[in-house]
C-alpha cells in the first residue's frame, strides 16, 4: 500500500471513529446536547483536527445519518432480492424497517432533526448531496418491486406512477416512526406494537391497490406468520439476536 492510500485509509478510521464518538455521546447526553469540543475531548484529538473532517456539527450530523442508511440500505436489499411473490417482498420492506429501528432506535429521530430547516440548511451542499445519495437506492428499490409486480400481472397502477403508489407506503412508514418516537402519543390509542400494526396497515394498503394476491386483513394469525416466514428466510440472522 502506497503513502496516499494509507493516508486515506487513517483518515477514513478516524473519520469512523468520530462518528462512533458523536453517536456515543448522543446517546448518553442527548442529540441536542452535542458538541463539537466534546466529540475531540472524547476521540482524544484537537478539535481542529475534527474540523478537517468535518466543517460543522450540521455536516457531522448528515455524515452520521448517512451511515445509518448505508444500513438501511442493506435490509432493503434482502428484502427487494427475496425469492419470493412481489406483494410479499413489499411486506418483507416493512419488516426490514421493523428490524431496522429494533436496532437503530436512535436512527429515526437522528434523521428527523437532519431535515429540520437549521440543520438541513447549515449543512455543506456537500453533505447533503451525500446524504441523498446514500438515501437513492431506497426509492429505486421499492419502486422496482412495484415494477416487479406489474410485469408478472400482480399489480396494475391504475393511474398512478410507481413512485406515487411508493409514496404512500413512504408516508405509514415516516408516519410511524414519527409517533413511535414521539415519546408518550400512543400511549392514549393502547398501541402494544405500532410496527406490526404497520406491517397490517401495508396489508390494508395493498389490499387498496388490488395487489395480487389478496389477503384477509383481519387474520392476525396469517399475518404473524408471514412476519415469521420474513424473518427466517431474509433476516435470519437479526431475527435471532
Amino acid at each position: 500500500m502506497g503513502t496516499k492510500e494509507r493516508r486515506q485509509r487513517e483518515f477514513e478510521d478516524r473519520e469512523r471513529m468520530f462518528l462512533d464518538c458523536a453517536r456515543e455521546l448522543i446517546r448518553d447526553e442527548g442529540l441536542l446536547n452535542l458538541q463539537m469540543s466534546r466529540i475531540a475531548e472524547k476521540s482524544e484529538y484537537a478539535v481542529g483536527t475534527l474540523y478537517k473532517h468535518f466543517a460543522s456539527k450540521e455536516d457531522l450530523l448528515l455524515a452520521l445519518a448517512a451511515l445509518d442508511t448505508e444500513r438501511h440500505v442493506a435490509l432493503f436489499q434482502r428484502a427487494a432480492g427475496w425469492k419470493a411473490a412481489s406483494r410479499d417482498r413489499m411486506v418483507a420492506i416493512a419488516v426490514a424497517d421493523m428490524i431496522f429501528v429494533r436496532h437503530n432506535p436512535d436512527h429515526f429521530r437522528l434523521a428527523q432533526y437532519v431535515f429540520t430547516e437549521v440543520v438541513w440548511l447549515a449543512a455543506s451542499a456537500e453533505r447533503r448531496h451525500a446524504f441523498l445519495a446514500c438515501s437513492d437506492p431506497i426509492g429505486e428499490l421499492v419502486v422496482g418491486i412495484v415494477n416487479d409486480g406489474v410485469a408478472a400481472g400482480e399489480l396494475q397502477l391504475r393511474g398512478f406512477a410507481p413512485e406515487e403508489l411508493c409514496t404512500g407506503l413512504w408516508a405509514l412508514s415516516a408516519g410511524t416512526h414519527n409517533l413511535v418516537h414521539a415519546e408518550g402519543v400512543l400511549e392514549d390509542f393502547n398501541v402494544r406494537d405500532p410496527y406490526r400494526l404497520m406491517c397490517r396497515h401495508t396489508q390494508v394498503m395493498l389490499n387498496g391497490y388490488n395487489w395480487r394476491p389478496l389477503v384477509d386483513t383481519s387474520d392476525g394469525a396469517a399475518l404473524d406468520a408471514l412476519i415469521q416466514r420474513i424473518c427466517k428466510e431474509v433476516f435470519d440472522d437479526f431475527c435471532a439476536e
